[in-house]
């Protein structure tokens, strides 16, 4: 079987490059200029927050009508664009409401805010046209555990996948897990917790999830092993690629930038099951590096799409009779060569043409110019050497000078 691809992102994924320890350091892309960017690099998926579709409606002021109808407005510029919204996501960890979580925090008010806000993302998502809501739980967690009680925050997470559940029937629930950042420790780290969650909810085949590479890397864990336990379980419904480089903050680097066998493996794993083949898209959640200029901010997401495309070229052309053969006989050194060779070794054979052609043409520009190399035969010419036979000639004169001395004895 193979997977059948197709690429998103969010209109985060270009921004201005400020981070914690510097401010902006691009100009501000307008949201027009965004859209307009996707076909242009191959993306026909756009994934949102629920502020990026409707601003401004964080506060809860905008009433639902009004909500809806600048919803529907956005879906007449994305058919117009060509691009079909994958997901929206309700931005819960900017609003003060949720300075100690949404879903579980200790204040009966801010779980009420929580809980309203997912309807209203529920509201965009309906009148965009997708049926897929995300929840990253961000702040659902603790800086120090006395806080909360875990037995408590689960319970309440599972009744908010509930009310949403409940609130519309079309729609399903693909939860994010992350083990940490914002919050030091949160309550779903892993997939197999958002898988768990589904199941407190009347309703679990409405609930499954999105894997994210480098969410699985902070948790010490192979990101295509957390995608192979998803597909099993038939509930990896979308993914976020990129790489990361350490236990660390969350870098969302440049899918395969740090370690191109990693990405293959999950290339691999949703290839060989048939990924996309009802529909998921292969998302990304990549940052340009705060260095690129204005008119080069896009290629890590260009590159990203590029990169699973060749990674995808490269495990398509493994011969897996022969990977069977050496599983078989149990021979792993040779499959962790077979491997490593055709990542290798190709991109080479496919460079060296393009390098030998250059200097091809330099030495035939030498050779075409004999005449410069004949200038040593000016050099051997026969008078130059014929000088000592003039030099001899003082010689033969020093003798009448020692006679001239005798005499003057």
């Amino acid at each position: 079987m193979a997977g059948t691809f197709r690429f998103s992102f969010g209109p985060w994924n270009i921004h201005e490059g400020a981070d914690p320890f510097g401010p902006e350091v691009r100009k501000s892309v307008t949201f027009a200029k965004k859209l307009a960017s996707y076909k242009k690099i191959g993306f026909d998926g756009i994934q949102f927050h629920d502020d990026d579709a409707v601003p401004g409606m964080g506060d809860l002021k905008m009433s639902k009508a009004q909500i809806e109808k600048k919803a529907k407005e956005l879906k007449k510029i994305l058919d117009g664009e060509g691009l079909t919204p994958e997901f929206v996501a309700p931005r819960m960890w900017f609003d003060p409401h949720t300075i100690d979580g949404g879903y579980t925090n200790n204040s009966a008010d801010c779980r009420k805010y929580a809980i309203e806000r997912s309807k209203r993302t529920i509201d965009i998502a309906q009148a965009l046209g997708t049926k897929n809501i995300v929840l990253w739980l961000a702040r659902e967690g603790t800086y120090i555990r006395e806080s909360k009680d875990p037995v408590v925050a689960t319970e309440r997470i599972a009744e908010a996948m509930q009310t949403m559940l409940d609130y519309n029937k079309n729609i399903r629930i693909m939860v994010e897990s992350k083990p940490n950042e914002p919050m030091d420790h949160t309550y779903i780290p892993t997939i197999g917790h958002a898988i768990a969650m589904g199941l407190m909810t009347t309703d679990p085949k409405r609930c499954g999830c999105l894997i994210e590479t480098a969410h699985a890397l902070l948790a010490n864990l192979s990101p295509s092993d957390e995608m192979g336990f998803a597909l099993a379980h038939k509930k990896l419904w979308s993914v976020h690629l990129n790489d990361q480089n350490g236990l660390k903050f969350d870098q969302d680097l440049t899918f395969g930038a740090v370690d191109p066998r990693r990405a293959l493996n999950q290339v691999r794993v949703l290839d060989q099951h048939n990924y996309g083949a009802t529909g998921e898209w292969v998302g990304l959640d990549v940052k340009v590096m705060r260095t690129q200029k204005d008119n080069v901010a896009l290629k890590h997401l260009e590159y990203s799409r590029k990169i699973f495309l060749r990674l995808l070229e490269i495990s398509r052309a493994y011969d897996d009779k022969k990977i069977a053969e050496m599983v078989g006989e149990r021979d792993y050194e040779e499959l962790n060569y077979y491997i490593l060779d055709a990542m290798l070794a190709k991109p080479v054979a496919k460079a060296a043409p393009k390098a030998a052609a250059k200097p091809a043409a330099k030495p035939a520009a030498k050779k075409a110019a004999p005449a410069k190399k004949a200038a040593p035969a000016k050099k051997a010419a026969p008078a130059k050497k014929a000088a000592p036979a003039k030099k001899a000639a003082p010689k033969a004169a020093a003798k009448p000078a020692a006679k001239k001395v005798a005499k003057k004895k």
